[in-house]
């Protein structure tokens, strides 16, 4: 049998594996890897150190810099787009005739190349992109950066229809799979790719509630900030805050507080131990884009995971999870749980809702879409 060969762009380079999209593009590649595609992985570099992680399991990998110049904003594409061009990585992906995943709206680029109309090129939507920027419009405070996301958001909703051009889409969840299959052909659901190869949730009981995201993200700051407002300040459980970069009024907002603490770039394996014992992980979210990855990490190694509406939309984990949409309601649950025991039963029941995130039988998944 021939070898699979696959060029995988990354908008991002995903090592650490430490936020949602890198999260999902470094647990894909990995799972392909491992079902004997051969990877060819193309990073776009900003922010994060070139990783030898990926060449593990990666046949190739490649770097280039991510043009963040401000002319790169003066552009009919969107900003996370024309950021993105590379003349190295079209040669590099010139030089055979592999099929392409582009991952995210941000690395389709190529698509504008007529040197690759008859190429198999498949695009894996991390979110329906202008929803995503416009709902970050709103939750800015900076009018200069509300502008910004709003421009945004305008360009993508106009550029998106360059998706046209590919083979197949692979959204991320359900609702963006509405979305994606009511205005584009050959779209299929593919659930997030992750750490999760089963449950090592702990039973018995945890000591504390903790919130965890990327932090330096607006949406997760204010999430986190609204908790210490309305939930965390109005409890006597002990209450943990985790994630990368917390900006200082963060911290300032948590240290009013004798029970809330700020546990900022804790390394993977702390964090793993941080959901393994807490008695809730508590996530919410204001926005119903895409998938939360930290839902599956939450529920494949936390105890109670109580969360509000939009952090289940589209993902089927319902019945998983405790739901609350109200600061109150969040505070009586909290109390119920922390007198409950987290049984071998429930881990087994968890299980079950957590087989449709089987990153190896979704590998196949997609390795059968791409080259079958």
């Amino acid at each position: 049998m021939n070898d699979k060969h696959l060029h995988i762009i990354a908008l991002n380079i995903p090592w650490p594996a430490n936020y949602g999209g890198v999260i999902d593009i470094y647990y894909k590649a990995k799972a392909l890897a491992e079902i004997g595609i051969k990877v060819h992985l193309h990073c776009f570099a900003y922010g994060r150190e070139v990783a030898d992680e990926h060449l593990r399991f990666c046949h190739q990998v490649y770097y280039y810099q991510r043009d963040t110049s401000l002319c790169k904003h003066w552009s009919r594409f969107p900003y996370i787009v024309n950021s993105r061009q590379s003349k190295e990585l079209v040669n590099n992906l010139l030089k055979d005739n592999y099929p392409i995943l582009c991952e995210g709206l941000h690395t389709t680029f190529i698509l504008n190349d007529k040197r690759f109309e008859k190429r198999r090129i498949f695009v894996r939507a991390h979110n329906v992109e202008h929803d995503y920027y416009r709902l970050l419009a709103e939750s800015e405070s900076s009018f200069w950066k509300k502008m910004y996301f709003s421009c945004e958001a305008d360009k993508l909703k106009r550029y998106e229809p360059i998706l046209k051009k590919t083979q197949g889409i692979f959204a991320i969840s359900q609702q963006d799979f509405d979305y994606f299959a009511a205005h584009y052909a050959l779209v299929k659901w593919l659930p997030a790719f992750s750490s999760f190869n089963g449950i090592s949730s702990l039973p018995g009981k945890g000591e504390y509630v903790l919130y965890h995201g990327n932090l330096s993200v607006r949406e997760n700051a204010n999430a986190a900030q609204w908790l210490i407002e309305n939930v965390f300040s109005k409890i006597n459980q002990k209450c943990i805050i985790a994630g990368l970069l917390p900006d200082v009024t963060l911290l300032q907002q948590a240290s009013k507080y004798e029970n809330i603490e700020v546990r900022a770039d804790v390394s993977d394996e702390e964090m793993t131990e941080l959901l393994q014992n807490a008695q809730v992980n508590l996530l919410i979210t204001h926005q119903s884009t895409g998938l939360k990855l930290k839902l599956l990490n939450a529920l494949s190694k936390g105890r109670f995971c109580l969360v509000n509406s939009k952090m289940l939309v589209g993902t089927l984990l319902e019945n998983a999870c405790v739901v609350a949409d109200d600061a109150k309601t969040m505070i009586s649950e909290i109390q119920h749980l922390f007198d409950k025991d987290f049984s071998s039963e429930i881990i087994e029941n968890r299980s079950q809702y957590l087989k449709l995130y089987d990153t190896s039988i979704n590998a196949r998944k997609l390795a059968q879409s791409i080259f079958e």
